[in-house]
């Protein structure tokens, strides 16, 4: 009996050596991801989620040593990753040390708060209520000395890379840490002292740029205009801050009917810039608005042959003629998709 005892001790100590320093993990995937929630997981609950997931035989063992690696104390809330293979000692001291996966934020174009919380949402283990609770709230934004109309220019489009359980006051340092960098970078916030202009002032009047035009060549010329009306006092009458305004980017054409909107975004009605960027503009927009030349240019209208480029004038009598060869077209073709529905 005491042999069969000993041999018995034997196995599962050997198999508890095993486990802990040569092989936990049971799944056939060269990897497997857990997460784990500080607020809501106790340890317990833990190797439960462990044993589940396959990256742990049985949760004695874990629930025996994670007090010797104070997980309860030291791993934060996140998503960690466990490759093929680990052992139960390996798995506890990344518990420790959290070392969890890094994940890519890919910030291209957003145009709105929402849109920003989906996104961060999409990304981090912050949910998008929570995220748009703070991004619409100007005391949680006051420390990073920014109000809601211009979050956006804390984000300058671009893949950075974070861990998974990033939080939003984490995500914004960085961000503004990244967007000091960038204005330091090519002279960019000398340039925009050297056109009269403060930094958020280039980022909104770009965002206008932006949602202008795809066409560089023209998002240039465009700018060129929107400098020489905001110097001459003129409305800027930028269509892309009615849609704005409306909060219906869906709109492909503008009826005079809209231009009434009175929101501080329409620049039909207000002269000068808007309180904020209208979109997260890209670098080279922001670059574009910067180097525009000096023009004479106050007028452009799309060309007539729906190329996607537009004609730039100096009068509005020029500018009036190229708008009515553009509306003339566009009826025709809205008459003929009508026809052809019916």
């Amino acid at each position: 009996m005491k042999k069969l005892i000993s041999f018995i001790f034997i196995i599962v100590l050997v198999y508890e050596v095993y486990t802990i320093f040569i092989k936990s993990t049971s799944f056939s995937e060269p990897q497997v991801s857990f997460k784990y929630d500080k607020g809501t997981m106790s340890i317990n609950d833990l190797g439960d989620s462990l044993v589940i997931h396959h990256i742990i035989r049985e949760k004695y063992s874990f629930t025996l040593l994670a007090p010797l690696f104070d997980i309860e104390h030291k791993t934060k809330s996140g998503q960690f990753l466990v490759k093929k293979n680990s052992n139960l000692f390996s798995i506890l001291r990344m518990l420790r040390n959290n070392q969890q996966p890094i994940v890519k934020f890919v910030l291209n174009k957003v145009r709105t708060r929402a849109e920003l919380s989906k996104l961060v949402a999409n990304t981090f283990t912050t949910d998008s209520t929570q995220a748009a609770l703070f991004f619409n709230s100007n005391d949680s934004l006051a420390r990073f000395d920014i109000d809601t109309t211009q979050l956006l220019t804390l984000f300058i489009p671009n893949t950075y890379e974070f861990y998974w359980s990033t939080s939003i006051p984490k995500l914004l340092l960085k961000m503004k840490e990244a967007q000091s960098q960038f204005w330091l970078q090519h002279n960019r916030s000398k340039k925009a002292n050297q056109i009269g202009m403060t930094s958020q002032q280039v980022y909104t009047l770009a965002s206008i740029v932006e949602e202008e035009t795809n066409n560089d060549s023209d998002k240039i010329l465009i700018a060129s205009v929107y400098q020489n009306r905001i110097k001459k006092n003129m409305p800027l009458q930028a269509c892309p801050t009615i849609k704005y305004a409306m909060q219906d980017f869906t709109l492909t054409r503008i009826y005079e009917k809209y231009l009434t909107n009175p929101s501080p975004y329409n620049t039909y009605k207000n002269t000068g810039l808007p309180p904020g960027p209208i979109c997260t503009p890209s670098p080279n927009t922001i670059d574009l608005v910067l180097n525009a030349p000096n023009t004479e240019y106050l007028y452009f209208v799309a060309k007539a042959d729906f190329s996607g480029y537009h004609h730039f004038s100096k009068t509005y009598e020029e500018h009036n003629q190229y708008a009515k060869e553009y509306q003339k077209k566009l009826d025709e073709y809205q008459a003929n998709k009508k026809l052809k529905a019916d």
